[in-house]
């Protein structure tokens, strides 16, 4: 269970950000239906783990986090728009998201498509629209760069591919890993990294903020896949087992579920052994951390 402080953080700062998205998306200048179909998957709930993280990284800094808001704003929009695609017949052909129908059954597939191409084209404008007093264009260009590498060939994209030729195929752990590092870690990564960019960290408090964040993404995964087969529809909003019925390889598949139990433990300890050696007020994202392992949704 989230600490008071945490759960006042959370509550703060989600707050904010869908306020945020909320604005952003209502002042283009872009047919109505295209604005309602990114609103609905940008307002369709969600833990909004990644941002939270961002946040929580430039606290840790000792940072006001709203300085993170326009950089948080392109997380989620790039992760609401993999989400989309990811849900399209052509791909997981999902008709449930957060238990409400996905964007397609919704608004169909071509304007749910092309919701997702705005909301990743729109993400790299919004992170730009950051006041150059809290991130010069030098740490802008340094943002941007890492954001295109995680959302994009090496990173998620990249993932989201393994993953589908992994479909109908016996994964080995190291494949299984490869797909969820890029698929998933990745912009978990990026969103850690971020705040380090905005706060100036030293070269060895990244390196350590990044591990304690690649592991993180493991365990994010690792209890995903555990929810997918003993969660509770309700709380996660999908069927359960649809990783299963999509033929996909899972870690209780591959280690039994008390192995995939096990393997969470030794992910989330290698995650908090990294943190501790960065030298920054650790505690929110420590708890951050413990929710993720224990999380029922």
């Amino acid at each position: 269970m989230a600490s008071n402080a945490l759960e006042a953080f959370t509550l703060e700062y989600k707050q904010l950000l869908e306020q945020e998205l909320r604005n952003q998306v209502e002042t283009l200048n872009a047919p109505a239906v295209l604005k309602e179909s990114m609103i609905y998957s940008l307002q369709a709930g969600g833990k909004r783990i990644r941002p939270l993280l961002l946040f929580a990284t430039l606290n840790a800094f000792g940072m006001d986090p709203k300085n993170g808001l326009n950089v948080a704003a392109a997380i989620e929009m790039i992760h609401t728009y993999s989400l989309i695609h990811d849900d399209l017949p052509s791909m997981d052909n999902d008709d449930l998201r957060r238990g409400k129908p996905t964007n397609h059954k919704v608004f169909g597939d071509a304007v749910a498509t092309l919701a997702g191409d705005a909301l990743l084209t729109y993400s790299f404008e919004v992170l730009c629209k950051t006041p150059n007093e809290l991130a010069p264009p030098e740490v802008k260009v340094k943002l941007l760069t890492e954001l295109a590498k995680a959302a994009g060939a090496e990173g998620m994209v990249g993932g989201q591919v393994a993953d589908m030729e992994g479909e109908d195929k016996a994964l080995s752990l190291e494949e299984l890993e490869y797909i969820h590092i890029h698929k998933t870690g990745k912009l978990l990564c990026y969103s850690v990294l971020a705040g380090a960019i905005l706060a100036k960290a030293g070269q060895e408090q990244v390196k350590n903020l990044l591990t304690f964040a690649h592991h993180l993404g493991l365990a994010f995964q690792i209890q995903d896949d555990i929810l997918d087969l003993i969660g509770n529809q309700q709380l996660i909003g999908k069927p359960v087992g649809s990783d299963t019925a999509n033929h996909k390889s899972t870690y209780p598949q591959l280690l039994s579920l008390e192995g995939a139990k096990a393997a969470l433990k030794n992910q989330i300890n290698k995650a908090k052994f990294h943190l501790e050696k960065t030298g920054i007020k650790t505690e929110l994202l420590l708890e951050i951390t413990d929710l993720i392992a224990s999380r029922d949704h």
